[in-house]
């Protein structure tokens, strides 16, 4: 994997890039949609390309589970398995083991969980979590870390940042596929300092790229906005920085503005299925009563989108009488109006335009 920064905001941190990878290059800022189990809910591959999606996410965890690395790795690996043939991430498995509560171990050497599926007993340690990321062969791949809950003591916190950072230097020891590049996690809650130890900490191995971890996991945007400020410093500035499970498009320009350069969110999938609309007006709760009746287009500054050619009444009606195709086509709209505000985010990056796009975003959608 190379990285090269392309484009610097002179009144911001922003900065626009190329993440060249063995299945594709990649435009950053950049926004990932999310295949939990090799797939992005309701949508076909090429609705994502058509959407021009760049990269996506598979999941570990879930994947270890059903349909198991014995498949996958007979199929030739995840690509092949879901006939993907742009670029892979795949998730370290360790936010959701150690969101088991009541249903985990955790221990130094990695976490003893229960399957959510049927109570069978597992072990997901760093060395666990490369091998199966090396058989799903995917393009990045993360370091096995443990996220804090919040809120969380200092003493818990300061435990968890002492795991992640011993466990981020057996995930470096360890051989991958030779196509694959390895992102360490930056940990450290709410706590400033915290996060500079373990930006430092991570940047001492040495990775091909780096993520923030443990955010948006209940705390206030503006606790989110301040562990950034707190990390990007220490982060080096020839390497791609993610943001972990964020957020809505204010969220994502408030990120990019502090340096932040991927991203990745059920947000528009999960909405779509509780029958919100992202769009350029904003977010239209579509099931609404005052929709029965408006038959203009869900987001007529969409155009090339799929489901711009269907009315507001359509989607409503869809949604209210649970027709699949209604999740279908408001997912399609959600993913393609997430990868084309990140593409008018990075046309306003290189034309210096910004700060002018940054209010027009915080109009529409203000949190």
């Amino acid at each position: 994997m190379r990285y090269s920064v392309t484009h610097r905001d002179g009144n911001t941190q922003a900065r626009t890039g190329i993440l060249e990878t063995e299945h594709g290059e990649i435009e950053t800022p950049i926004f990932m949609p999310v295949g939990t189990r090799a797939s992005v809910k309701t949508l076909t591959n090429q609705q994502l390309i058509d959407c021009n999606a760049q990269i996506i996410l598979g999941n570990t965890y879930h994947l270890m589970l059903r349909p198991g690395m014995g498949i996958i790795e007979k199929a030739g690996g995840l690509h092949r398995f879901m006939n993907w043939d742009r670029a892979l991430l795949t998730d370290s498995g360790g936010f959701q083991v150690f969101s088991l509560s009541g249903l985990n171990k955790i221990t130094d050497k990695g976490v003893h969980f229960q399957s959510h599926i049927d109570g069978s007993k597992h072990f997901l340690g760093p060395i666990e979590s490369m091998q199966i990321q090396k058989t799903l062969g995917a393009d990045i791949v993360m370091a096995f870390d443990e996220c804090s809950p919040y809120p969380s003591t200092r003493e818990n916190v300061e435990a968890a940042l002492e795991r992640t950072h011993r466990w981020a230097g057996i995930c470096r020891d360890f051989e991958l596929q030779k196509h694959q590049s390895l992102f360490g996690i930056i940990q450290g809650g709410t706590y400033k300092d915290l996060r500079e130890q373990s930006a430092k900490a991570l940047t001492g191995i040495g990775f091909d790229g780096y993520a923030i971890g443990g955010v948006s996991v209940g705390e206030p945007a503006e606790k989110m906005y301040e562990a950034i400020e707190a990390t990007v410093p220490f982060m080096p500035q020839d390497k791609p920085r993610y943001l972990m499970g964020v957020g809505t498009p204010r969220n994502l320009v408030e990120a990019v503005m502090r340096g932040i350069d991927m991203f990745d969110c059920v947000m528009p999938t999960r909405n779509a299925r509780n029958g919100t609309a992202f769009t350029w007006a904003g977010k239209i709760p579509i099931k609404a009563a005052r929709y029965a009746e408006d038959f203009s287009p869900v987001d007529p500054l969409l155009p090339d989108c799929y489901t711009s050619q269907f009315s507001k009444a359509y989607l409503r009606h869809l949604i209210n009488v649970d027709e699949i195709t209604g999740l279908t086509l408001l997912s399609l709209q959600n993913i393609a109006f997430y990868l084309d505000f990140m593409a008018k985010l990075r046309q306003a990056i290189r034309e210096e335009k910004l700060l002018e796009f940054y209010q027009h975003i915080c109009t529409i959608y203000p949190i």
